[in-house]
Formats: structure tokens, sequence, C-alpha cells
């Protein structure tokens, strides 16, 4: 029975799953793409979302948080210095994970694991993607420049 698993154990024990996860974090945040299986991909992302967002308010207490997961200065430095300062407006979703298909050994499922923000295919030249809001379906939204342009020019022509 699976009473209390919330994650994957991914076959080792916890000393060992928490360093490879840490390794793997460290390794992300220095290269910002790494190549694994999609179970260790998931499961990092589960482990690495929440040190980001603390990431971005810089403060000695989140450091110290973080350095605890990490165990690395190095990357904690610059997780808190470059990967904060990009994705300070993004309200989450940091990590992309791509399916590369099964490796040759073994045939284990891969997967490319990303920063989001540091693609430039998907984020071409660092442009922000048009943020989405949510509407309702009645109507009373803003109109269009050439809405508003034909409409003053029908306005014109009626006073004339």
């Amino acid at each position: 029975m699976r009473h209390g698993k919330k994650h994957n154990h991914l076959g080792r024990k916890t000393a060992h799953r928490k360093a490879m996860l840490a390794n793997m974090a460290c390794s992300l945040i220095e290269h910002k793409r790494i190549n694994t299986t999609v179970a260790k991909a998931k499961a990092l992302r589960v482990f690495v979302e929440p040190l980001i967002t603390k990431s971005k308010a810089d403060t000695t207490h989140n450091r110290r948080i973080v350095f605890s997961y990490l165990r690395n200065k190095y990357a904690v430095t610059e997780l808190f210095r470059e990967v904060s300062v990009k994705v300070a407006d993004r309200p989450g979703g940091y990590v992309r994970i791509i399916k590369l298909g099964n490796r040759q050994g073994d045939n284990a499922p891969m997967a490319m694991v990303e920063l989001v923000d540091y693609n430039e295919i998907y984020n071409p030249k660092g442009k922000k993607a048009k943020k989405s809001t949510r509407r309702s379906r009645r109507g009373g939204g803003k109109k269009t420049e050439s809405a508003q342009v034909e409409e003053t020019a029908t306005e014109e022509k009626s006073e004339e």
C-alpha cells in the first residue's frame, strides 16, 4: 500500500536521495540545463522550485535555508545573484521538462530539465510573453484602437 507516499523515493535511501537531488539542483543552477531520467527530473522540479522562489527575497535567512538544501555556496551565490533576477516577475513554473526518448543502454526514458528563462528558443532575446488575463464572457472589455478610431470618425460625421 502507498499510504503517505507523497514523493518518488527513486530506489534510494533518504540520505542518498537528498544528496543526489542537491547535486542535480546545483548542476541545474550552474549549467541552466541538464539531462536525466524522467523520474529524477520530476523529483528535481519539486525539489528546486521552492528554492528558486526563496531566492527572490535575498535575505540572510533565505540564503541559509537554501544552503541547507544545496550545500554548495557557489550554487547559492549563482542562484541569488543571477537566477533570481531573471525569474523575479515569474509567479512560478521556473523549470521545464522536455522528454527526449529512451536511453540506448537500458531503455530508460530520458528528459532534459532546463530553467525556463534561460532558453532563447522559447523566449527569444528575453522578451516577456504577453500575460493572459481571465476575462468574463459578458463582454464590456476594452475596445481596440481601430474600433475607437472608427467610433470617433462616425461621431464626427454625425455632428456635421
